[in-house]
This record gives C-alpha cells, sequence and structure tokens, in this order.
C-alpha cells in the first residue's frame, strides 16, 4: 500500500482534515486505472490529540498534558502545559506560522538607545546603588551589545524573564534569580487543615508541659558557652609514650627495638631486600635526606616517579631513630591521601622490615586499623589526622610528620599545610618533611619560609609516547562520526553545539585544519580525527588499543586511566565480550577503584602467573598514590572527573575534564618500571601540549562548609582569615556561602561561633547536612534508618546498574522505594532486606537479585556502628536503653520524611504541577531536573508539594540527587525559621521564596507548635542525655498528628 497525505487547516476550529488516497499494487501485470484510488477523509481535533498522554504539544516534545488549545491556564499542551513544548496555538514545527510568529516578535522589539543606556550605566558606576533594574525588549543582539558596554564601564549584565528584566550590577550576577523569576520565583501555599486535626493538634500541645522557658528561635541558633562539654573526638591515632615511664624504661625499650631491627637487618633474606633497597634513587639521597631532617624543621622533598620516596624515607627516618637509641620516643606518622596508599605503603614496609604489619609500622584509615603498642611509624589518611587534631592540636608525641602527595591540592592537605605552619613555632622539636610527586617544589618551599628541598631523580626505563594521531595509524580502528558516543555528525555540526557543552582544548582541536595538519597521515587517520569528538570518550577505541598491544606488543601489565566507575564497568562488558581479550585464560582484568574493598585491591600489586596478561582499568587513583611495579604500556584517556564549584550560583559541577600536564607525565611515568615501555594517549598531541601545567586545587573548586566547620571546631579564629592564609585561599563567595549554610542549620550563630549543635557536629565525620539528620533521627526515635541514610550518603549508593540489564535494576530499585517517592527510604529498605538475608546467610543471592553490592552494604553497617558509637560518645544515645527506645517511628514514613527534611534543608524544590507532570523549581537556579537513576525520574505526578534532596549537581543538565517527596507540615515544622510575610496574612521561608497562608487560627496553631518543638530541640541538643518521649510527649504527639493530617499522599 503508498500513501499520498494532504492537509488542510480550518482557521475557526482546532481541526486538521486529513485526505488519504489508497493505492493497493496487485501482483497481476495489468494496467491500473484513476479509479483504483479510493480517498477518505478523516478529521482530527487538536483538542483530543492533546489529551492523549504521548501527543507532543510543541517543538520541544514532552509527556502530552491538558489540551493545546484549552483555555484552563497552565494546561497547556506544550511546556507550560503537560509536555515540554508550546502552549496553546503554538504551532513551532508549522514553517509558515512558525515565520509568521518570528515577524511578529521581531515587530514587538523596541529600538536600542545606546546613549541613554551609556547615562544609566555612568550613574550607576557612580552612585550608591549597587544594581539597576530595567524591564525591556531587545533582541538578543541588543542584550548582547549591552553586555558589551557594561563590561567597558566595569559593569555587569544579565537578562532575566527570557530577556524581559535587564539587570546592571557593580557586582557578579548568577544565572538565576527568583526575585525577578515573574512566574516560578516563589508562590503561594495555602495550607489546609480540617477542624477535627486542628482541634486534636491543639489538645495535644495544650497538654503538654514546657519544662523551661526559652525563646522561640530556630534550636541551633543559641551559641555554645565556654563552659560546654567538648564531645570526646575518637580515639588517639598516636599516643604519647606516658609520663610515668622512666629514663630506664625508655631507654630499655630503644635497645630492644635496635637489637631486634639489627638482627633482622643481619639475615640473609633482609640482605637481598638491603640490595634491592639501595638501587632506588632514594638511597643516593639517603644521607643527605637525613642531615635536612635533623638540621631544618620542614624539608620539601620531589621526587620523580619511581624513586622511591614513599617507601624508603619514612624507613630511613625510623631507622636513624631506632639506630640512635631514640626509638622509644620516636613517633613518626606519615599521610597519605586515600585508604588503599595507607595500607600498601605499610604492607610493603612492613614486608622490607621483615616483620608483621601491625608491629613497628601500622595504618589506620576509617574503620580500619592495624597497629599495637610498639608501633612506630603509622600511615593513616590526611582525614584520620585532621580528626585527631580536633582532639589534640598540639599533637602532643609526635616527632616526625610526612605530608605525601601534596601535589595534588587535595582540600584536606590544603588545610592541614595551614595548620602545620601556625603549629611549627609552638612545636620546634616536630619535624615536617613534605613529600611532593612533581617539581614544583618551590611553590611548597617558599609557604614554609624557604624550606630547604631536595629532588630525587626517577627510576624508569625510557617511554615511548604515541598520540591519538598516531595510535590511529598504527591500529587503523576507524572512528564513527554516528556511533551513540558522539553527538552530531560533522566537526562543523559540533561547533554549532551551545559553547556552554565545550571546553577551551575540544574547542582548539575543532579548529585545527586536519587535511593540513596531518597531511602524513593517511586518508582513513584523517577522517577519524575529523570525526574524533573530545567530549565523549570512546570505549571502541580503548578496547582497539588494548587489543593492539595484546596483538603487536610484547608481553607486559596494561594500566589503563578512565574517569571512573563508570567508564571501568562499561569497558569490563567490552573486554568479555571480546573474541581476544574475553579468553581468562590469558587475560586477567582487574578494576581498581578507590572505594573498592581493599581485599579486592591487593590482587592488582601481585604478578601473574607466566604466559598471563594483567590489565588494569583504573582511575587517576593510580596516577601516583600506587605503584604497580609490572606496568610496561599506559594508555592514557588524557581525563579525570573532578568536582569543580560555582558560587555564584552555589552548584557544584561534576564533569570529566582534561587532566594537567602533570598529571599526563605521572601517567606516563607508570610504565618503564621494569623495562622501557610505551604510553598511548588517545587525544592529539595539540591538546597535550595545551594543557595547563598543574590542576586547580581542590579547596578552589569544592564548597566549603565541612572544611568550615572543621575550622571552627579546632578553634582557628575567623573562617575567612583563616582561609585566606592558604596557599591558594578559595574565593571569598565561597566562604560566605559555606558561612551562611552553616548558620542556616543551625551550625553557627550570628556571630560566627559554633552552637551546641555545632559542636555535635564536629565529632561526626560527615557533610553538617546529613550529621544534623542524624541527630535529628536519634531524638525523633528514627535512629535505624537516619543510621542507613547517613552512611550511604556519606560513603556510596550501593544500587549497582548493569548495561545490560538496567531496566531490570531499575525496577528492584523503585520494589524498595514502594509508593514512598523517595530514594532514602529505596536505601533504608535495600539495607533492612540486606540484613534480614544475612541472617538466613542469603546475602549474595539477594543482592544478586536485587542488583546490590554486598561490599557497600557491608561497608555501611560498619559505618552504620560507626556512627552510633559516635552518638553514644556525645550522649545522644544510651545503649542499655535497646534499639527500640530509640526507633519508635522507624517505620513511620512521614516521619522519616520530615527528619530528612530537618537534615537536608535548605536543599528544598517546589513541585508544580504542569498538566500531566511535575515541574521542579529551586531557588538557587530555578528549574531542575531528578537525576536518571533515582526512583523519582519516572514519577509523573507527586502527591506532595515540595521534595528535600541531598545534591544538586550540574553534569549534562542540572540534577537533584537523592531525592523525597515531602508534605508542607514537615517543611513548616522542621525547615526554615517561620517569618511573617509583609502583608502580615501568612508566613514565609527561605528568604520569602516560600509562602505559606491559611486562616489565623491555622497559623496561630503551627507558629506555636513550631515554637514547643523549637524550646523542646534546644533543651535536647544541650543536654542530650535528655528524654524527649517523657519531657516532650505532647509536642511530638502534636507533631505526629499533624504529619499524619488528612492523609496527605492521598
Amino acid at each position: 500500500m503508498s500513501l499520498c497525505l494532504l492537509s488542510t487547516k480550518s482557521s475557526f476550529t482546532s481541526t486538521f482534515t486529513f485526505t488519504f488516497f489508497c493505492k493497493r499494487f496487485l501482483l497481476l501485470a495489468a494496467p491500473i486505472s484513476a479509479s483504483a484510488f479510493s480517498p477518505f477523509h478523516l478529521q482530527i481535533s487538536t483538542l483530543a490529540m492533546s489529551r492523549r498522554p504521548n501527543f507532543q504539544g510543541g517543538r520541544r516534545g514532552g509527556g502530552g498534558g491538558g489540551g493545546g488549545g484549552s483555555s484552563s491556564p497552565g494546561r497547556g499542551g506544550g511546556g507550560r502545559g503537560g509536555g515540554r513544548g508550546g502552549r496553546g496555538e503554538q504551532r513551532w514545527w508549522d514553517p509558515v506560522w512558525r515565520a509568521e510568529r518570528l515577524r511578529q516578535k521581531a515587530a514587538e522589539m523596541e529600538v536600542l538607545d545606546e546613549n541613554e543606556w551609556w547615562d544609566k550605566m555612568e550613574k550607576l558606576k557612580n552612585g550608591r546603588d549597587q544594581e539597576m533594574i530595567v524591564k525591556r525588549n531587545y533582541s538578543r543582539s541588543d542584550q548582547q551589545t549591552l553586555s558589551d558596554m557594561a563590561y567597558e564601564m566595569g559593569l555587569y549584565f544579565h537578562a532575566y524573564n527570557k530577556g524581559q528584566t535587564l539587570v546592571l550590577s557593580k557586582f557578579p550576577l548568577p544565572n538565576y534569580r527568583a526575585d525577578l523569576d515573574e512566574r516560578h520565583g516563589s508562590t503561594q501555599k495555602e495550607i489546609q487543615m480540617s477542624a477535627e486535626t486542628e482541634r486534636r493538634v491543639g489538645n495535644l500541645l495544650n497538654s503538654s508541659q514546657s519544662q523551661r522557658a526559652a525563646p522561640a528561635n530556630d534550636f541551633g541558633a543559641a551559641a555554645s558557652s565556654q563552659g560546654d562539654k567538648q564531645p570526646s573526638a575518637g580515639v588517639k591515632i598516636m599516643k604519647p609514650v606516658p609520663d610515668l615511664e622512666t629514663d630506664s624504661t625508655k631507654e630499655k625499650l630503644s635497645i630492644e627495638l635496635k637489637q631486634r631491627q639489627d638482627k633482622i637487618m643481619a639475615s640473609n633474606n633482609m640482605k637481598e631486600m638491603q640490595s634491592f633497597r639501595e638501587k632506588l634513587p632514594a638511597f643516593k639521597v639517603k644521607g643527605e635526606f637525613l642531615k635536612a631532617v635533623a638540621g631544618n624543621q620542614v624539608l620539601v622533598i620531589s621526587g620523580e616517579t619511581g624513586c622511591g620516596k614513599t617507601t624508603q624515607l619514612p624507613q630511613y627516618v625510623l631507622e636513624e631513630e631506632i639506630t640512635h637509641l631514640r626509638g622509644a620516643d620516636c613517633n613518626i606518622i606519615c599521610t597519605q591521601p586515600r585508604r588503599i596508599s595507607a595500607i600498601s605503603i605499610a604492607a610493603r614496609i612492613s614486608s622490607e622490615r621483615g616483620e608483621n604489619l601491625g608491629q613497628t609500622v601500622g595504618y589506620h584509615i576509617r574503620l580500619e586499623e592495624k597497629r599495637s603498642a610498639e608501633t612506630r611509624l603509622l600511615f593513616c589518611t590526611t582525614g584520620v589526622l585532621l580528626r585527631q587534631l580536633i582532639q589534640d592540636p598540639e599533637l602532643t608525641g609526635v616527632t616526625h610528620l610526612l605530608v605525601d602527595e601534596i601535589h595534588e591540592r587535595g582540600m584536606n592537605e590544603d588545610f592541614l599545610l595551614i595548620i602545620l605552619r601556625d603549629l611549627l613555632p609552638r612545636r620546634p622539636d616536630l619535624r615536617l618533611i613534605l613529600m611532593s610527586a612533581t617539581i614544583n617544589a618551590g611553590l611548597f618551599s617558599k609557604y614554609f619560609g624557604n624550606a630547604p628541598t631536595i629532588h630525587i631523580l626517577g627510576f624508569t626505563f625510557p617511554v615511548t609516547e604515541l598520540f591519538l594521531e598516531d595510535i590511529l595509524e598504527k591500529s587503523r580502528y576507524k572512528i564513527q562520526s554516528e556511533s551513540g558516543n558522539f553527538q552530531g555528525n560533522s566537526r562543523r555540526r559540533r561547533r554549532r553545539e551551545q559553547d556552554s557543552k565545550k571546553d577551551p582544548l575540544t574547542e582548539l582541536f575543532e579548529d585545527v585544519d586536519i587535511d593540513s595538519e596531518y597531511k602524513n597521515y593517511s586518508t582513513s587517520t584523517r577522517t577519524s580525527l575529523e570525526a574524533w569528538s573530545g567530549s565523549e570518550l570512546d570505549l571502541g577505541l580503548v578496547e582497539a588499543a588494548i587489543e593492539y598491544i595484546c596483538r603487536h606488543e610484547g608481553d607486559g601489565a596494561i594500566l589503563v586511566f578512565l574517569t571512573g566507575w563508570d567508564e571501568i564497568s562499561k569497558l569490563l562488558d567490552k573486554i568479555k565480550g571480546n573474541k581476544l581479550l574475553g579468553d581468562q585464560s590469558k587475560f586477567l582484568v582487574l578494576p581498581l577503584h578507590g572505594s573498592m574493598p581493599t581485599v579486592n585491591q591487593r590482587e592488582i600489586f601481585d604478578r601473574p602467573p607466566p604466559n598471563k596478561r594483567k590489565i588494569v582499568l583504573a582511575t587517576n587513583i593510580a596516577e601516583s598514590s600506587i605503584t604497580i611495579d609490572d606496568v610496561v604500556y599506559v594508555i592514557d584517556c588524557g581525563k579525570a572527573k573532578e568536582t569543580s564549584y560555582d558560587a555564584l550560583n552555589k552548584l557544584a559541577c561534576l564533569l570529566p575534564s582534561w587532566i594537567s600536564k602533570a598529571s599526563a607525565h605521572q601517567r606516563r611515568g607508570r610504565a618503564g618500571r621494569v623495562r622501557p615501555g610505551v604510553c598511548y594517549r588517545l587525544y592529539p598531541k595539540i591538546i597535550h601540549d595545551a594543557m595547563l601545567q598543574y590542576q586547580l586545587p581542590e579547596i578552589l573548586r569544592t564548597p566549603l562548609q565541612e572544611l568550615c566547620l572543621h575550622i571552627k571546631s579546632l578553634q582557628l579564629g575567623a573562617v575567612g582569615s583563616f582561609l585566606a592564609k592558604a596557599l591558594q585561599p578559595p574565593d571569598p563567595l565561597s566562604v560566605q556561602n559555606a558561612i551562611e549554610l552553616l548558620k542556616t542549620i543551625g551550625a553557627l550563630d550570628d556571630n560566627e561561633e559554633l552552637t551546641p549543635l555545632g559542636h555535635h557536629l564536629c565529632t561526626l565525620p560527615l557533610d553538617p547536612n546529613i550529621g544534623k539528620m542524624l541527630l535529628m533521627g536519634c531524638v525523633f526515635q528514627c535512629l535505624n534508618p537516619a543510621l542507613t541514610i547517613a552512611a550511604a550518603l556519606a560513603h556510596r549508593n550501593p544500587f549497582v546498574l548493569p548495561i545490560d540489564r538496567k531496566t531490570e535494576a531499575d525496577a528492584a530499585k523503585r520494589s524498595f522505594a514502594g509508593d514512598s517517592c523517595s530514594d532514602h527510604i529505596a536505601l533504608v529498605k535495600a539495607f533492612e532486606g540486606y540484613k534480614e538475608a544475612k541472617r538466613t546467610r542469603n546475602e549474595r543471592a539477594f543482592c544478586w537479585e536485587k542488583f546490590l553490592s554486598p561490599i557497600t552494604l557491608q561497608m555501611m553497617e560498619d559505618m552504620r556502628e560507626q556512627f552510633l558509637n559516635l552518638l553514644s560518645d556525645i550522649g545522644f544515645v544510651d545503649k542499655s536503653r535497646g534499639a527500640s527506645a530509640y526507633n519508635q517511628y522507624s517505620h513511620d514514613l512521614e516521619m522519616v520524611s520530615a527528619i530528612l527534611c530537618a537534615g537536608l534543608y535548605p536543599n528544598v524544590v517546589q513541585c508544580k504541577r504542569r498538566g500531566k507532570r511535575t515541574a521542579l523549581y529551586t531557588k538557587e537556579v530555578g528549574k531542575v531536573d531528578i537525576h536518571p537513576a533515582s526512583v523519582n525520574a519516572g514519577v509523573h505526578l507527586f502527591p506532595l508539594p515540595y521534595m528535600v534532596y541531598s545534591k544538586k549537581v550540574k553534569t549534562t543538565g542540572i540534577y537533584i540527587r537523592d531525592s523525597t517527596n515531602i508534605s508542607d507540615y514537615a517543611l513548616l515544622l522542621f525547615g526554615g525559621n517561620l517569618i511573617p510575610s509583609k502583608d502580615g496574612e501568612g508566613i514565609e521561608m527561605l528568604g520569602g521564596y516560600l509562602h505559606f497562608s491559611a486562616s489565623r487560627s491555622v497559623l496561630e496553631l503551627i507558629q506555636q507548635l513550631r515554637a514547643e518543638l523549637d524550646k523542646l530541640l534546644k533543651r535536647k541538643i544541650e543536654d542530650p542525655s535528655l528524654d524527649i518521649s517523657v519531657e516532650g510527649k505532647g509536642v511530638v504527639s502534636a507533631v505526629v498528628e499533624l504529619l499524619h493530617n488528612y492523609n496527605l499522599r492521598r
């Protein structure tokens, strides 16, 4: 059958008339007459179409919704209706209508008078006003002209409300401002309460007896007094030798340590090990190093890959101290940025000393340690040392402190350097040794008053570098522009993508004339370079590079650098399906990721059997933190997943970004440790040459609230002044954002001093919001779910998403969430299922069936125990009362959602119904989407008007992660301070972004209940032993009653 379609549209009705001409082709070889055509007519109403679920009401498509021709507000078939296209009669797909609409819009545009705006800008610049807001309708080109003019005047310009509201300012402007968003900026929410509920809540509230008169402020707003008891920060990582020990006892112990060391070193096995150690480049500077340590308080060491600085220098210090009979007093700490590094290095040094791990050399990481009373050299993560500093700011008894991998410029490391620089004058006996894998030692030397430096040459064989163009030429791999890995089908088309999606290095390569620049390469290679995109990693290219090495190069381990677990798991699947590489008898493929269990990571360092090649798929953890001795080939994707922070828009970004030249050099250095190696760069040489010299330090690209809390807990003074002393101080706006958040959640008072709540949050190794949620769960007898959620958010999500069974995995996750519309509840139910399966020793099968990681769940179980012990230490949990005393409401969905609101506030989203879908809006960035991995991603309409979320992150779009749908009552009782509306007829929250109205009696009841709740919480925070179930029984009962008001989840 063939179809010919003609269409006409009535000018006065919402209908189309389609005429179909149907023609049947008979198999008979006979002439066909005109009468064979049978026309028929079909009239379809666009209004009826728009009510169908799959109708796409506009050019941007969407899930359909209210009618395209409906006169009901907000129910058009487009973006503001149920779908995501235009409203009402908008027909952008119709070229005639589109041309006419664009002509009308152009006619409506105002003419820009540049002289008028020069005058406006001059007045603003010289006046007292900080900004100027003008409503005008200019074209985009005119708006760009205004932006250029503002730049020339030293001002900032931004157009809001689809270009209708123009702002000039003396300060940088964010991308979104709720106060200028006339449609979605803020809305009035009417609170509904039945007369019966109002009566019951009022009676319960009146029955409660307030035990103490206190102002009705937010419970965290009171500053702590100097006499407040400070909670314990945990066990010390290194205990100094007790003062009770006599000099003779110390001398005896020092002699014993020396005798044992001499005996071990004299053994035949150790002579062979000593011979190996002496071949390392670090041995050549041993004497110079020990002399510098003895004569200087600070020493900076830079050493190339393979020089032995990480394993040998701490040993030299330990051996020197023991040899000179100072072993009893010797207390050496060496920090590492990652858990795996602390463990593997401690194990290596123990082996080199002929000892068991945990004797004179040990380690301490979160939730795991191996050491003894005789441990004199301890490897720990930087975070563990920072928590020790909270308890002992002077590092009493520590004689030597080595800080490794300082070149990585992690936030903890930069923070530690500020503390140590202030500590050194008070501890002239403390020796500080800073170790870097790059040659920028001068930066750190200058920071510590021009401290002496020592550089250790590397011990590597020559490494050949091949770039993308060389790899394509050798392997003959063809990059297909139509591949799903890339958007668009040509470099020209990719150039038309939004500028925000591209980075300078990718743009640089797109401007290259391929035929001219690569004229000496084959046509096939040039074609592939034309199709190559720097925005996405082609895993097929990675697979082809691995296969090329295995077919054409000699033996030796292959180390592949990828950006994260997602790429590692996808590449693992590709390798398993590869005819050559999938042969497990010939290839040992091992993933390496920082969050993997330590037992699994250890086999990466072992050499495989003969005739079997090891292939390690790793993140940048393998750049410098660990050394895999038998690597000969390195495949470098050129990127690492890096967090950045947009302080102006208060938005975290997590995107793969190009590494620095220093990191690229580190990756190259991983090859050639045992013989000449090869480094395969999966990006062009042009990009490599244009990379930044060093990566931005983490302190400049992450939110700072947890760091600010640490600063206050260590009593280091004003946050801004302290951080101004950093090696590279963070943006003051980032600092201010962090302080404002800590004030909002009640951790800091108006004077930036710790409140009682703030003191408690300092004891928990958690993000302040998650820590507050945990405390609130304890207070309101939802302890078990709070522990589970805190463990998952602090570590990682236990759900796994296999590529080939994603639909089943999503369904399993949704089954845990039920109808709760909550990722957090899904976490709780998954963990409860795991615990139940574990009781019957069926946890492995349960995890396999439900797509859960048993390793992650075990880690969560350990972390829950740690958090429970910390809560016990600070008095919030009395273990003698049993678990039931703290879990009365653990299965009450509304109460659990309320404590999530208490902890996650101000991370609040408004849920606004748009036809058959819900649109989500935040105060900071306006419209957001739910992350695709969320159980809420497939929900079209939410039963409750708000959401709270754990994180808001910009990736390919702006997404909220780990969200829970909450009621207005949860927000009113557990959110921010309630402020009377300016018109006196309601209450506001979140700086006026959220407005609530109700009858006078309902508003008074809510405010009274909130005031009593704040009093009760203030007392509980100040006195954790207070039994809130007794002291505040009436208030808690009233809260529970209100949260269950008229079956909110209808």
